[in-house]
């Protein structure tokens, strides 16, 4: 584990996108840099395309969630 410097506005970012996603700021940063460097691994790939591949190899079958949730 080590200390990575960071821009502030990126940080102030990584803190606003950390408390919509319901993640730490580190969790949040380990998860741009997951999905960034498996991005650019596989540029044929969408990013939704990336997030499903990752879920599946996860184990998680969206046929197993409740996915009817109201929308106001």
């Amino acid at each position: 584990m080590g200390i990575v410097n960071i821009e502030d506005a990126l940080h102030e970012q990584l803190r606003r996108a950390s408390r919509a996603s319901c993640r730490s700021i580190n969790a949040q940063a380990a998860f741009w840099i997951k999905i960034g460097m498996l991005c650019e691994l596989s540029p044929q790939l969408t990013f939704q395309q990336v997030i499903a591949r990752e879920l599946k190899e996860a184990g998680v079958n969206p046929a197993d969630a409740d996915l009817d949730v109201a929308v106001e």
